[in-house]
């Protein structure tokens, strides 16, 4: 069917979240004129999306009223696949694409099933057997929490930097009785270094919707990768036909996807170097602030993609050639530990203020809601924006966005200067490995 040829009209969508995040999205499709409803699980995150979506308490309520049911996280595979099967029309996981992300070995054992390299990793949910295990396996390891992390825990990730292992055991033995409470079960894999690329499609249940995605992102909190992870801080990306990164990973697990039914979109973030390629983790779901940093980039209604997803049209999204960079806001009530510390009660509800109010392009919510017209800090998480911009370079997208955030007026607000920076040696690297190469599946 001709991208060009068609035309959508006004459907009904009902977003069902653990957390607060895909509120931007959602807006998106309120200002195409659609009709949104969104259930939100978190009570942390009462009053987000206030003024710019329709928030529900009961979202089951509104299964029959929706043209088209979006769950925005892992967990709900097994109810998106009953759905499915009683004819509705759902983005979202599958019992296995939910399992791909959140069970790290299982992902890593598929992988390689398809003949996939994988990295060494062994998974532990007793932290003194972890403990034993370096002690008589020196190395250098990465800590990873295994599960589905809600977004506070994301920084609970470690990359070792002794080669025979000392500073991770060290940090088992000091934090185990804490960590056991929210990291219960985890991962250690071995550490290999070089250049961190993802690669990712959106997937229409039995095919990959092309041009792919290839994206660098930025997890740490300050510039230079200094700080606590952040699950992410800002991404560069660019829309791409089918490379050798893409034939050596995920166009290997077309077989398992369509099998499963899986709708919506799949990452994944690997480290290459000379020697090969390594997946390191799926995500597969929709990704923040992925999602905002894609839609800059993305030439089409939002509804009219998201739904011929849905449906299992095969068609080709219309992107933006260059590169697109995104910026996300942080304040520093995101740094709380107790969500009823003073420092939350001093942002939420702090308006968010532009030197031109009339200029808002690029500027995408996260927990924000709408006073009258006035955009203030809601919920408790402290990520409020991510700003985004698009160029025929990387430099030209980079100023582009910075320009924007120049434009924003939040006190004390933290946001990373160098989102995109490394472009130029990791790019160098990537193409004299060849693995950013077109190919021709055809």
């Amino acid at each position: 069917m001709d991208n060009n040829n068609y035309i959508l009209g006004t459907k009904k969508f009902l977003f069902v979240s653990l957390e607060s995040l895909s509120g931007d999205l959602a807006w998106t499709l309120v200002k195409e004129g659609h009709e949104v409803k969104s259930y939100i699980k978190s009570p942390e995150d009462a009053g987000v999306y206030d003024g710019f979506i329709e928030r529900v308490d009961d979202w089951k309520a509104y299964v029959d009223w929706a043209d088209l049911i979006i769950f925005d996280d892992v967990e709900f595979g097994s109810i998106a696949d009953d759905l499915r099967k009683k004819g509705k029309l759902v983005i979202g996981g599958t019992e296995y694409t939910d399992k791909l992300e959140i069970d790290r070995e299982f992902g890593q054992a598929e992988l390689k099933k398809y003949g996939v390299n994988v990295l060494p990793s062994w998974q532990f949910s007793d932290y003194d057997e972890a403990i034993k295990f370096v002690r008589e396996n020196p190395g250098r390891y990465v800590f990873k929490p295994s599960g589905n992390t809600p977004s506070g825990g994301k920084g609970m990730l470690f990359l070792g930097q002794e080669d025979d292992g000392k500073d991770i055991l060290e940090l088992l033995e000091q934090n185990a009785l804490v960590w056991k409470k929210h990291t219960p079960t985890f991962l250690l894999q071995k550490y290999i270094s070089g250049v961190e690329v993802a690669v990712g499609a959106f997937f229409n249940g039995h095919d990959f919707i092309y041009p792919i995605n290839v994206n660098f992102e930025h997890k740490r909190v300050f510039p230079g990768d200094i700080g606590p992870f952040a699950g992410e801080m800002g991404t560069l990306m660019y829309w791409s036909e089918p490379n050798v990164l893409f034939k050596s990973t995920l166009l290997k697990m077309l077989p398992s996807l369509k099998e499963s039914g899986y709708v919506g979109y799949i990452d994944i973030n690997c480290i290459v170097n000379h020697r090969g390629i390594y997946p390191l983790e799926f995500t597969a779901r929709f990704g923040y602030p992925t999602v905002p940093i894609q839609l800059e980039g993305i030439n089409m209604p939002t509804g009219e993609w998201l739904y011929r997803m849905a449906l299992g049209q095969d068609f080709s999204l219309k992107t933006k050639k260059g590169f697109q960079v995104g910026v996300r806001i942080l304040v520093p009530s995101y740094f709380a530990s107790d969500k009823d510390a003073e420092i939350v009660q001093r942002y939420r509800d702090l308006g968010i203020s532009f030197k031109n109010p009339l200029i808002k392009d690029g500027i995408h919510i996260e927990d924000v809601r709408n006073d009258n017209g006035i955009w203030r800090v809601a919920g408790c998480s402290g990520v409020v924006l991510v700003v985004t911009a698009s160029g025929t370079t990387v430099d030209e997208s980079r100023r582009l966005v910075y320009n924007r955030v120049q434009n924003i007026i939040i006190p004390n607000m933290i946001y990373r200067t160098d989102i995109g920076s490394k472009w130029g040696t990791d790019s160098d690297r990537l193409h004299t490995w060849g693995y950013l190469n077109l190919i021709n599946l055809g």
